[in-house]
């Protein structure tokens, strides 16, 4: 290992220490805040201290200690990860780490498999466990402070309401604090390019049951919140309190407008409903932005500032997806297959690289201009630097429309399409394994396409050992068998040294072949001289523009706060709570935005015009007419066992499979997701390494 390498594991283990320290210091806040020792003590001195200052007046104590540390988290997630892009050490090759990541197998093992939450890890299950401990420890200080410490039938008789009534009141407002936390974690998992969770090894797709959970536990509370209020205004004939709109406290009718727009988004996630109305349920959560807005109009600024630090990271990461897909992408061909698939194969420049199981969101106008779906991308960055597929199966009316279009007689010369990502992992760790077991069902096959790609270059081009592989597939019809024909490229180069892979295919509803599956039609584009190679938004150091993004923005946005509070807010407030609380929520709402477009903004045209993304890439390999009959294609076809009218024994294919560590993939319905599981949960022999690839969209 070199200087500057012992330089950058240095640097690694220090910022390690500090995350530790800042996320300790940060459950300690979060455990203390429902206490009495907390709003008595701790609170009442930093508001003496912060909050009669000129420049941040209250608002300030919680910009430092909740918006602060978590910018500074996510800032120092952007330098880890941008120091662990650029190490030499092959990780994956190392015995030591290897040593280091089967200490922790059992905690990557499935631990729930059925039930209301899907597959639940052990790692899951503690972290899950420790935040329902500090929901529930909120919700006991809260309810111990109603009925033992303040709510006295002396106290409510000075109120001139009955105990209940009183109690009842009480109990609504802590409702609704414990939904502030629920709420504050809320826009973490939906940041997809967010580096707090790439630095803890998680993806975009895998984190949304994250938001799920929180956004059910988010309205349940809330909700009861409201009704809570509701009941006691009706028992306290003061109906006329849910207009309130107080001019320097809480704004009831504001609540109760975040409220219906959180039911309304809540209704449309009913599984009945997602399914069969996506559109519905997709054009419904863009009223989250009522929802947020009307959030901090009701509480005010400084309270929301402590549910607002996740919805910052959120903002960051969502405009920068709305500049990167003003954009349209260069689409130069696609293959149509017989079992309703299409593959659709862009321009890409060398300088984007992903890993394999990523995902790209589409959008395509002339079927809908407001739709994204996202599609598990098919190629490898290091086999095709200058082409990245997707396979899109015609499930829904979106991809059904597509289908339709490409399949007609009537060829079309160009398709207008804009894109968000590549989103996945910032690593993959498939060479650790002895053997790689991929267990799919239907067009759940796509994201190990990308593995065997990815894993047919580095058998040509490293000394790494490439785990023997086996492909268990299932397919409802032999038209869906043409989906194994997209696991190689259509070049065959790179690929003589690579064929240690088993497919077994089961197509379970025929006895027989009935479809020709070399039958695939492949259509070649003209793309708009505007259209532009997909490439990487901020720059091949994507991670350190991020962090510059964060910081910069945070910065500005202090910046502007301070001026404006300083000049224009405190002459009015005097420290005394006169200024409007709705006009205080609109100036840092401003101030956010300004900030983070700003930044941004500048941040996306320095790297286009550095990088010239414009330049048009026209290295991109054509298409034959049928699926090349090269020497590889040959030898991956006698790889293969195909057997009909028979579903795959998984507890016979899996049990008993040797080596020390044998990783086991599922990508398919949730039955065989829940089957594979149950097999490698906790209680399965240790060598068996679950890992679910799943979208829950």
């Amino acid at each position: 290992m070199g200087l500057g390498e012992m330089s950058k594991d240095v640097t690694m283990k220090m910022i390690k220490l500090l995350t530790i320290a800042i996320l300790g210091g940060t459950m300690v806040i979060w455990i203390m805040m429902p206490t009495s020792t907390y709003k008595k003590i701790w609170l009442t001195s930093m508001r003496a201290k912060l909050g009669k200052t000129t420049t941040f007046g209250k608002p300030g104590v919680n910009l430092l200690v909740y918006m602060f540390p978590t910018i500074l988290l996510a800032f120092l997630g952007c330098i880890y990860l941008h120091l662990k892009k650029q190490t030499s050490v092959d990780q994956f090759h190392s015995g030591l780490e290897r040593k280091k990541r089967d200490k922790f197998v059992a905690l990557r093992k499935p631990m729930l498999v059925k039930g209301p939450l899907g597959i639940v890890t052990v790692t899951e299950v503690i972290f899950l466990t420790m935040f329902m401990t500090l929901l529930l420890w909120s919700l006991t200080n809260y309810f111990y402070y109603t009925f033992v410490t303040m709510i006295t039938p002396q106290s409510a008789a000075v109120h001139r309401d009955n105990i209940w009534e009183a109690r009842l009141n009480s109990i609504a407002v802590r409702l609704g604090l414990a939904g502030d936390i629920c709420l504050a974690f809320l826009f973490y998992p939906v940041a997809r390019g967010s580096s707090l969770l790439a630095a803890v090894g998680l993806t975009s797709e895998s984190s949304i049951k994250y938001h799920i959970w929180l956004g059910h536990l988010v309205m349940t509370l809330f909700t009861c919140h409201g009704l809570c209020y509701v009941i006691y205004w009706i028992s306290t004939n003061q109906v006329y309190q849910m207009l309130e709109w107080d001019r320097t406290a809480i704004s009831n009718i504001a609540g109760e407008i975040a409220l219906v727009a959180g039911l309304v988004m809540w209704a449309t996630t009913i599984p009945a409903i997602r399914r069969r109305f996506f559109e519905v349920f997709f054009y419904t959560h863009y009223l989250y932005i009522v929802f947020m807005l009307f959030f901090v109009f009701h509480v005010g600024i400084s309270h929301s500032l402590i549910s607002l630090p996740g919805f910052y990271i959120f903002m960051v990461d969502r405009f920068l997806r709305f500049l990167q897909s003003r954009n349209n992408v260069k689409l130069v061909s696609a293959r149509v297959l017989p079992c309703d698939t299409v593959e659709l194969s862009f321009s890409k420049n060398p300088m984007l690289m992903y890993s394999p199981t990523s995902i790209l969101f589409v959008n395509i106008p002339s079927i809908s201009k407001l739709q994204w779906h996202p599609f598990t991308i098919t190629s490898s960055s290091k086999l095709e630097p200058e082409k990245l597929s997707v396979m899109i199966k015609g499930q829904g009316k979106w991809s059904t429309k597509l289908y339709q279009m490409l399949s007609s007689p009537d060829q079309i010369d160009r398709l207008t399409v804009s894109i968000e990502g590549p989103y996945g992992p910032c690593s993959t760790d498939f060479l650790r394994h002895d053997s790689l077991v991929m267990v799919s069902g239907g067009s759940g096959i796509t994201p190990f396409i990308s593995i065997i790609r990815d894993l047919i270059y580095l058998s040509s081009t490293s000394t790494c050992q490439i785990p023997k592989m086996t492909l268990i597939c299932a397919f409802k019809n032999s038209a869906d068998l043409s989906m194994l024909d997209l696991i190689l490229p259509i070049s065959g180069e790179m690929v003589s040294s690579f064929l240690d892979i088993q497919i077994k295919a089961f197509v379970t509803r025929e006895t027989e072949l009935t479809h020709n599956r070399n039958i695939i039609k492949p259509l070649c584009f003209k793309p708009y001289v505007s259209d532009q190679p997909i490439s990487p938004i901020l720059g091949p150091n994507s991670w350190l523009c991020l962090a510059t993004i964060l910081s910069s923005s945070f910065v500005i946005f202090l910046i502007i706060i301070g001026i404006i509070t300083r000049y224009h807010i405190y002459p009015i407030d005097q420290g005394l709570n006169k200024y409007t609380s709705a006009y205080k929520s609109i100036i840092y709402l401003l101030a956010i935005s300004v900030s983070v477009v700003a930044t941004s903004s500048i941040a996306v045209l320095c790297n286009k015009k550095k990088y010239n993304y414009t330049k048009n890439n026209q290295a991109v390999e054509g298409l034959s007419p049928l699926v090349t009959e090269s020497s590889p294609q040959q030898l991956l076809s006698q790889s293969t066992s195909i057997h009909y009218g028979e579903r795959p024994n998984l507890n016979k294919l899996l049990v008993g499979l040797r080596g020390s560590s044998v990783g086991v993939l599922v990508c398919g319905p949730r039955k065989m997701r829940q089957e594979v599981a149950k097999i490698c949960s906790f209680r399965s022999p240790k060598n068996l390494q679950f890992e679910c690839i799943s979208f829950s969209w």
